[in-house]
């Protein structure tokens, strides 16, 4: 079959959208990458005899938070600007659900009146799919060893939709909050707050793991088998967030003058620069804070905790805002960290990095870049979407907070009536102690510690009743 030229729109494959659209695809992978980085992370803190079973979850729930953005979930951040252009929610999801007609078109075959840059927003829908799979890895970080499988498969194809629901919110330059000053350049409220905002929910429900925060019968310690992992791992997230940043970015003509995904102004090298100095702050600060507590573990939170803090405003701040935000950053995630530790609150990771420095972040930016003109849409010039009309607020920061996580909250609470009465929620101590690897694959750890021994089988285990290993403050046994 021949091909009709006169069928075929130009406007659509041009050289200059082939660059976004590399641009944009660039960002797909670097987020891939960050999957990379954090199961890494996980590798190396997991209890032996959960390893396989926590990796290949996570993996899985990746993919299932994926696939549901895939089928329903672009639809919902996409209705802002078909509601801009007096579109409906809808005909969003009519269009960009999996079998809809924006998903399943050539770009060279829409008219450019119809939708314009219909490549970029094909690719935007691999981006955006990435990170619905990404909610649920962090997720699994705090529910990992001790939240039943089928219940946390069931919790990330809901957190995929209702995330993608509240990205539409909270995510963009038009939708209801952003368009009225809540700034948020990276998605840190639908993609951290959210989760953290679940685990409230959640980790008390779920309780402490055998041995982490105090001896247990059978387990005298929670002994992770290769720290060394996570330092890696660390830096791969790194390393694939920059081109994530740029993916968070439109241009424009004059040729490629950069706004971020909430209309401020912005460049990339700027934008980047941030990224940089935030993580540089964080583990300075990080440091400081690991080698006065003796602690490893702000080591790896210091970076993440300044990255965290920063992430909602890369677009906005200048450098030594960003630096001074990264030094700050990490006594916010310290704070949290030992406030759940003199509790016996076994949930390290998200409530420290989320709800310590990514509020902290978020209430930062309504404070020292209040009045900064963003929201609409570039070309628009008047009316509830013309361009930059909104600025950054206080008291927009504040509700965000409030809506994201206490979106993730209503969601979990929802969730554990319904799993509790079907598939169950939480794995018995006994399962735990013995190893999931071992209850679910039939797998073995091929090095046993002392702390997997049980006491009176003819091991060398110490009794029950002996002085426990001593701990870093997340429960970590140390030598």
């Amino acid at each position: 079959m021949s091909l009709d030229i006169s069928t075929i729109y130009a406007e659509q494959v041009t050289l200059n959208q082939l660059v976004q659209n590399l641009l944009y695809a660039s960002g797909t992978v670097g987020a891939i990458f960050v999957v990379i980085g954090l199961l890494l992370i996980d590798a190396g803190t997991t209890r032996r005899k959960n390893l396989f079973n926590s990796t290949i979850e996570k993996t899985l729930g990746f993919f299932l938070g994926f696939t549901t953005y895939y089928v329903i979930g672009f639809g919902f951040w996409a209705a802002q600007y078909y509601i801009m252009v007096e579109g409906t929610l809808m005909d969003s999801i009519k269009d960009w659900w999996i079998g809809g007609a924006m998903t399943n078109s050539l770009a060279h075959r829409v008219d450019p009146a119809i939708f314009p840059g219909l490549n970029t927003f094909q690719i935007f829908v691999f981006f955006l799919a990435v990170f619905a799979g990404i909610i649920n890895v962090l997720l699994h970080f705090s529910v990992a060893e001790r939240m039943k499988p089928a219940a946390y498969y069931i919790t990330c194809v809901v957190a995929a939709v209702v995330s993608s629901a509240l990205s539409l919110v909270t995510w963009g330059s038009v939708g209801p909050l952003t368009n009225l000053g809540f700034h948020d350049f990276f998605g840190v409220g639908f993609v951290y707050m959210f989760p953290a905002g679940m685990l409230l929910v959640f980790t008390p429900m779920l309780g402490k793991r055998p041995g982490m925060m105090e001896p247990h019968p059978r387990v005298s310690a929670y002994l992770a088998p290769s720290i060394g992992l996570c330092a890696p791992g660390l830096l791969m997230i790194f390393a694939g967030l920059p081109p994530v940043i740029l993916s968070c970015l439109f241009f424009f003509d004059p040729e490629a003058m950069a706004f971020s995904v909430t209309m401020a102004e912005t460049s990339v090298g700027v934008a980047l620069n941030n990224y940089a100095l935030v993580w540089a702050g964080g583990a300075v600060t990080g440091l400081i804070l690991a080698y006065a507590s003796k602690n490893y573990a702000y080591t790896l939170l210091g970076p993440l905790a300044g990255y965290v803090a920063g992430a909602s405003g890369f677009d906005v701040y200048l450098p030594w805002q960003a630096l001074l935000l990264g030094l700050v950053a990490p006594l916010a995630a310290y704070a949290v960290y030992e406030f759940t530790l003199k509790r016996g609150i076994d949930e390290h990771k998200l409530f420290p990095l989320f709800l310590g420095s990514g509020t902290l972040g978020l209430i930062f930016l309504g404070i020292f870049k209040a009045g900064t003109p963003r929201g609409g849409y570039l070309g628009i010039e008047e009316g509830a979407y013309a361009f930059q009309h909104g600025e950054i607020s206080l008291l927009m920061q504040l509700a965000g907070i409030v809506t994201c996580v206490g979106t993730g909250v209503v969601t979990a609470l929802v969730l554990s009536v319904i799993l509790k009465a079907t598939v169950g929620l939480r794995v018995d101590d006994a399962d735990q102690v013995d190893g999931l690897d071992k209850l679910y694959w039939d797998l073995e750890p091929d090095v046993h510690t002392h702390a997997d021994s049980v006491p009176g089988a003819g091991s060398t285990g110490r009794p029950h009743d002996a002085p426990a290993a001593a701990r870093t403050p997340d429960g970590l046994a140390r030598s």
